[in-house]
């Protein structure tokens, strides 16, 4: 089995794999600063409850946005698991042509759901849309250019700025309100959130595809919060496991 896991700057994403195929998730809030300790035990005791055995795990990966918790990472899978986990990182086999000015610029998690993407729509331009801490846009031709992106604040970040930075308006439920016009200031501010999102959205990826391609891109949409979005019209296809499955694959191409 192969476990992959996804540190990102809210949440962390684990995938475990058999054969090639996805057979178990689950997830964990992160926090800035924990031991090695602290998420061996987590990832080993997770695996136990669901019927898994440590040591059927043969290799480990991981994409991390997150350079301050890369550490106690490796060390953990290296103290718990006995392997040198492979890191999605600069300088490893992707098989994308990078055209940021500076490649090393470019999110681990960005190139997941990239490299993903060209091995699920080979010769076919994507724009992805991932809902994460941030929601960030890669724009990826056929010929696998990842061309560049866009980089906005999440919808969860969005909420809790307008909650710190105001007086009275409170925390609500991110969900979709059903109508534009809230009918009491929870609503209101759902309806900001989900609306916004979704203008934000078809704006961008509208203007990106005029700057970058003759014809209709695959919009792909995935992370922590494109579930919400399914029956908005905005992508061809939702795909949550994107950045899970773009390590997996990567970790193939380095072996």
């Amino acid at each position: 089995m192969i476990l992959c896991i996804d540190a990102g700057n809210t949440t962390f994403h684990f995938g475990l794999y058999k054969e090639g195929q996805l057979i178990h998730q689950f997830r964990k809030t992160s926090r800035q600063q924990f031991s090695s300790d602290e998420f061996g035990v987590f990832t080993r005791s997770v695996l136990r409850e669901n019927g898994i055995v440590y040591n059927e795990v043969k290799e480990i990966a991981v994409c991390s946005v997150v350079p301050d918790i890369n550490h106690s990472i490796r060390s953990g899978m290296i103290k718990y698991f006995g392997i040198e986990p492979f890191s999605l990182k600069a300088g490893v086999k992707t098989g994308l042509k990078i055209k940021y000015r500076n490649p090393a610029e470019v999110g681990a998690d960005r190139i997941a759901n990239a490299i993903a993407g060209v091995n699920f729509y080979p010769g076919k331009n994507l724009i992805i849309v991932d809902f994460g801490t941030a929601t960030t846009f890669c724009i990826v031709s056929g010929l696998k250019e990842y061309l560049g992106g866009v980089i906005i604040p999440g919808i969860r970040i969005s909420m809790e700025s307008l909650v710190r930075e105001t007086a009275l308006l409170p925390k609500v439920e991110i969900r979709n309100p059903g109508q534009v016009i809230g009918k009491s200031t929870a609503e209101s501010i759902q309806s900001g959130l989900f609306y916004g999102q979704i203008g934000i959205v078809r704006e961008i990826t509208s203007r990106a595809t005029s700057e970058a391609f003759d014809n209709k891109p695959v919009i792909i949409g995935t992370g922590g919060f494109s579930s919400l979005f399914e029956n908005a019209g905005l992508f061809d296809i939702i795909i949550p496991t994107l950045v899970l499955d773009g390590l997996f694959i990567a970790l193939q191409m380095n072996k």
